[in-house]
């Protein structure tokens, strides 16, 4: 019997038209296979959104290329703990590089399985690829290639791998708690001119002391404000990904709806014209069977007819031979 995780990955590695029907078709097997745990494990699997299909394609047709982006974010997260500036310049700027190259891809690879990739999924795919590089749990996220949304590192709140991913339990993601506790996460250092280095770098360490004075005034109510505002966001934000799953899955359902219709009104013609070419057939039939009864009655007279002309035949036969004799003996005398 398969494990949820080999059934995920065969589901997740569909073009997204097929994943519905590919779907509940596991759960009907499992069913039947009297397996109700797992049937009703695989039916809780969520329809990937867009962008999180694309990233699901490139772990699995690209996988160098992911590794390539998760390697260079370990070593981001070296050199922040170094706190070495000019290499987090320089990794920033090829994470961007990298990022985008590696989005372009992803594009081009959706296009050859006829999947449209907007400027707005697109965004959300390198979204997703820079969070793999900021956080680990990103990173796991999407080397599992069973992605169901989106993925984005915002410095400031943990990335919540667990809601991204199908079957989070099997793949070990537990969700965030919600004690409002904040979690450290890498932040994308801009690339500086070389002009004007120390003026700017001091100007932040200014800029730095007095977020940090202003962090020191913050009261514990506005933190509490500020943080249920941020956890509304998250919120909004999720539900909006569920919404847009959901319409997906309606979308699909429509389809196939449409599909099953067309399909039953192309077997209804045929139906119909077989019903016609049957009554035909009967018709033809039953010509057939009032030929083949006055025929027989035909030949039942032809066979009369035959029976009489055999006597006659006879008759005559025998008269001829009669008179044959007579002619002999008269010829003889």
């Amino acid at each position: 019997m398969p494990t949820l995780l080999e059934i995920a990955d065969e589901l997740y590695g569909l073009d997204p038209g097929e994943f519905i029907g590919a779907r509940d078709a596991r759960v009907k097997e499992l069913r039947d296979a009297g397996d109700d745990g797992l049937a009703r494990e695989v039916k809780a699997l969520r329809k990937p959104s867009t962008a999180a299909w694309v990233v699901d394609l490139l772990v699995r047709q690209e996988t160098d290329q992911v590794e390539q982006v998760i390697d260079l974010g370990a070593q981001f997260r070296e050199a922040q703990q170094g706190m070495d500036a000019k290499q987090l310049r320089e990794l920033t700027a090829q994470r961007r590089r990298l990022t985008a190259a590696v989005t372009a891809r992803a594009r081009a690879l959706a296009e050859e399985h006829d999947v449209a990739v907007s400027d707005a999924v697109a965004t959300q795919v390198e979204a997703t690829l820079t969070a793999a590089m900021i956080d680990p749990d990103a990173a796991r996220a999407v080397r599992s290639g069973l992605l169901v949304g989106t993925l984005e590192a915002t410095g400031f709140a943990p990335v919540d791998a667990a809601s991204a991913v199908a079957a989070p339990d099997a793949l070990g993601f537990e969700p965030l708690p919600d004690d409002g506790t904040p979690r450290r996460h890498l932040r994308a250092v801009p690339d500086l001119p070389d002009g004007g280095t120390r003026a700017r770098s001091t100007a932040r360490g200014a800029a730095a002391g007095k977020t940090k004075g202003a962090e020191a005034k913050e009261s514990r109510e506005e933190r509490r404000e500020r943080e249920a505002r941020e956890a509304a966001a998250r919120a909004l934000e999720e539900a909006r990904e569920e919404l847009a799953e959901f319409e997906e899955d309606v979308t699909a359902a429509e389809q196939e709806r449409d599909e099953a219709e067309a399909e039953v009104s192309r077997l209804e013609d045929e139906v119909s014209a077989v019903e016609d070419e049957r009554e035909e057939l009967r018709r033809r039939l039953a010509e057939l069977d009032d030929q083949a009864r006055r025929l027989e009655a035909d030949l039942r007279g032809a066979v009369k007819v035959r029976k009489r002309a055999e006597r006659t035949l006879a008759d005559a036969t025998r008269r001829r031979d009669e008179a044959a004799d007579q002619v002999r003996e008269l010829e003889a005398d």
